[in-house]
């Protein structure tokens, strides 16, 4: 078992990962920006080292200084959590070449599925089933121009390196294919340095299912139900349950399955996120592989009681997954809402501040993800999201229940954030009912 580890993050998802290594009896190193120097996970963490200043390229991003306060405080290991360097195949490899442990799959899986292009085809040769669309990189607008009359409108056009809901767009005809084209094509370039893009066929109204996977060095590979992350807003998650409402035992375990193919067709390894779209007729299809753990990772905790950053730091270790398929199964039902500093009043205008007040629900079945405290000053430069609340309840009626209680005594004085507008969701009808697609924001609330 590794003696030390660096959490190459910040924020809640950095907060997550100290406590699990302090219930291992593992030390927690920090690393922080200029404008983190007072976030909490600086303050628990064991040791904490400053890597550069505010903007990420200067710091969170930048890897020689990441690996330099890993070597210099003799980390064996680097979680990299989500986002960041999570998804970075040159990282990981500079990770296994300065001989620290990278928390996660190899640099060579990571860039197999973290190129979407690339994983797709990994996937039709593997049998598992995917979105019709296209099975070259595509770089010009005209050549996408005429494969999209191919695969037939509407077509999703999409970054190979993308992630996040960035350089993705919907084009519904010829006429507006081009222009979209670009602009997709511009964005995938400025978040991700790469200009490659590739097309699916648009579903309309599908769900968007995830299956959480575990997989070690030994080939062992095991599934632990899936979680519904159709409430989103420009392809970004709002709300996730597990289990879905749309999901019976049978697709169930058709798409564990499936899964579980996906993950041995590349010999991944470590935990990740195979995620289908789901059709109305539950045809489902293989969307993309998320090679880290997910921000909606505590729904599956909650229902299967396994604790996910621990199995990923066992499985580093070399340790054989000590799970077998037999043991999971699925209690009651999860709920997550992510809390954002953003005023959904002003299409959703990020909205950083100084925490004046603040209080956190708890009680049984209530789990709480964040770094806030009372007089925190949240930095401008960061992701909107602050917190996380996680309910589990006996079934999905009592989760909404225990929800709406939860986020009904949640206070956060001091900036404004999207918590009317996770109760607002949890209120209508179209959600109480269950039989919700990826539509459900623009056509209801937008």
């Amino acid at each position: 078992m590794f003696q030390k580890i660096l959490i190459a993050n910040r924020g809640e998802i950095a907060v997550r990962i100290i406590r699990a290594c302090r219930e291992m009896g593992i030390l927690s190193v920090a690393v922080y920006s200029e404008a983190d120097r007072e976030a909490l996970h600086t303050q628990l963490a064991d040791e904490a080292v400053c890597i550069g200043k505010a903007p990420v390229s200067d710091s969170y991003l930048n890897m020689e200084r990441v690996l330099s306060a890993a070597i210099a405080t003799k980390s064996q290991a680097i979680h990299p959590g989500f986002g960041f360097l999570s998804e970075n195949q040159h990282f990981a490899d500079m990770c296994k070449t300065c001989g620290i442990a990278f928390i996660g799959p190899s640099g060579d899986m990571i860039g197999k599925m973290g190129n979407k292009s690339q994983a797709r085809l990994t996937m039709m040769e593997a049998g598992v089933p995917v979105v019709p669309g296209t099975k070259e990189p595509v770089r010009e607008p005209e050549r996408g121009e005429e494969l999209a009359g191919q695969i037939g409108y509407p077509v999703m056009i999409k970054a190979s390196s993308g992630g996040g809901g960035k350089g993705m767009r919907v084009a519904k005809n010829q006429e507006e294919f081009s222009d979209l084209f670009l602009l997709a094509q511009q964005e995938s370039l400025h978040a991700f340095g790469d200009d490659t893009m590739y097309l699916e066929k648009y579903m309309e109204e599908p769900r968007h299912i995830e299956i959480q996977i575990l997989a070690d060095q030994y080939g062992n590979v095991v599934w632990l139900g899936e979680r519904d992350c159709s409430i989103q807003r420009r392809h970004q998650k709002l709300l996730e349950e597990a289990p879905s409402a749309g999901i019976d035992e049978k697709l169930r375990r058709r798409m564990g399955q499936a899964a579980v193919l996906a993950a041995k067709a590349v010999q991944y390894e470590n935990a990740g996120t195979v995620e289908f779209l789901l059709d109305k007729e539950k045809n489902f299809y293989f969307m993309e592989m998320n090679t880290r753990i997910q921000v909606e990772h505590p729904v599956t905790e909650m229902v299967t009681g396994v604790d996910l950053v621990k199995e990923q730091i066992r499985i580093a270790t070399g340790e054989p997954l000590h799970i077998r398929q037999e043991d999971i199964q699925w209690k009651g039902h999860a709920i997550e809402c992510r809390i954002n500093a953003e005023d959904p009043k002003r299409q959703f205008l990020p909205c950083p501040g100084k925490i004046k007040d603040l209080h956190f629900p708890g009680g049984n079945g209530v789990r709480i993800e964040s770094a806030l405290y009372n007089g925190y000053q949240i930095p401008a430069f960061y992701d909107s999201m602050v917190a996380k609340v996680i309910v589990h309840g006996e079934d999905r009626e009592d989760a909404i229940r225990k929800m709406r209680s939860a986020l009904g005594e949640v206070v956060m004085d001091g900036i404004t954030t999207n918590l009317d507008f996770q109760y607002d969701i949890l209120e209508h009808p179209v959600f109480l009912s269950g039989n919700v697609n990826t539509n459900f924001i623009p056509d209801y609330f937008e």
